[in-house]
């Protein structure tokens, strides 16, 4: 008997969105749902005051795949920000990424040979040959003050693990360059959406029926069997009914405010760095699309252990739960008719075009 839909999407961020167009595109019928109140998963904007705000979060865009940037940009027109953060350490400021600006603020030094060889003089005081946590690494690549200042009060709190408990490969990515160049990232393509993010998956879900305040654990066996396929981009563990155990994510929590002024910091992103200041960030939201308002929008953001009825933003990936999730992706791989995608369902905390990439690649290889 032929089933009402091809593909159930649950989940309407930004792999279900691309998924579900991808599919309607080719004449397959979709239904997304979302327990949320609204499409777009983590990256929705809220308009408050005639600006964008990002409910949750920063969001930018990046990417060195000129076919990302290509397939996104046929929805949406990018701007040109570029994410060049500021970090504040007990009442004085630096610039982000690590580079000559910093280096600069932090010790004096002017050019690329001092700045090396202030670093290289931590290292070698350290005396570290091989990493074994955070700590460890960072201290190695940056050194003793970069550290202290810049990167262990805000991963504590980021995390709620101590540096010395969390492992190395997470701040492997970090970027340190020997520029005066503020731009955090070393991709090609950067922006926001003109108008929003809202645009994007709207415009990828066009057409499309989709249902809101809709919960798939709350009426899983009608879901199941309304369709041929299930495309899920929840938390996998959860899928499973927590079976093997619970996977640990990290929740945040924003206190968003309007102000009567038109610029409260200069900035989009301020990071505050010092572990005695409960935030990571305040995020002023206006930035981000180079906002004129009489008004501003800031955010203050807030990191903790994700517990039931929160939010799940991104996972733990420290060793054991590293371990319970590749026994979940060993269930998941037996499903014939199932497709897990996106940072809860892979457990993995991809930036936005690697989901665009994921997303793709999978709607590729079932329209075939």
């Amino acid at each position: 008997m032929k089933k009402q839909y091809d593909y159930l999407i649950v989940g309407s961020g930004l792999y279900g969105a691309i998924f579900a167009g991808k599919a309607y595109q080719q004449g397959k019928r979709c239904l997304v749902i979302d327990k949320r109140p609204h499409t777009g998963g983590n990256i929705y904007c809220e308009n408050i005051a005639e600006i964008n705000v990002h409910k949750y979060g920063a969001h930018i865009f990046h990417t060195s795949n000129k076919e990302v940037w290509d397939f996104v940009s046929t929805f949406v027109t990018f701007n040109r920000y570029t994410n060049s953060p500021i970090a504040h350490y007990k009442g004085k400021l630096y610039n982000l990424p690590f580079n000559m600006n910093t280096f600069y603020a932090l010790w004096g030094v002017k050019t690329p040979e001092e700045a090396q060889a202030k670093i290289e003089e931590q290292r070698r005081t350290a005396g570290i040959t091989s990493p074994k946590n955070l700590e460890e690494q960072a201290i190695s690549l940056v050194g003793k003050d970069i550290y202290e200042i810049l990167i262990k009060g805000y991963t504590e709190k980021q995390w709620g693990r101590k540096c010395t408990e969390l492992p190395a490969f997470i701040i492997k990515r970090l970027p340190v360059r020997f520029t005066f160049d503020n731009n955090y990232f070393n991709d090609p393509y950067q922006g926001i959406p003109i108008g929003g993010y809202n645009k994007l998956t709207d415009s990828l879900l066009n057409g499309i029926e989709v249902v809101c305040n809709t919960d798939f654990f709350e009426n899983r066996g009608y879901f199941e069997s309304i369709s041929d396929k299930i495309v899920f981009t929840g938390k996998i563990d959860e899928f499973y009914d927590f079976r093997l155990g619970a996977l640990e994510y990290r929740t945040l929590r924003f206190e968003t405010e309007l102000l009567d002024c038109a610029n409260y910091q200069g900035n989009a992103v301020v990071n505050y760095t010092e572990r005695e200041i409960p935030y990571t960030r305040i995020i002023e939201h206006k930035h981000f699309e180079f906002g004129t308002q009489p008004q501003t929008v800031i955010s203050r953001e807030y990191s903790s252990e994700w517990t039931a009825g929160s939010e799940p933003f991104y996972p733990v990936n420290d060793e054991k739960n590293d371990r319970l999730y590749q026994q979940y992706k060993s269930l998941a791989d037996q499903e014939s008719h199932v497709i897990f995608g996106g940072r809860l369902a892979e457990y993995k905390y991809y930036d936005m075009d690697k989901v665009v990439e994921k997303a793709l690649e999978m709607s590729n290889k079932m329209m075939k």
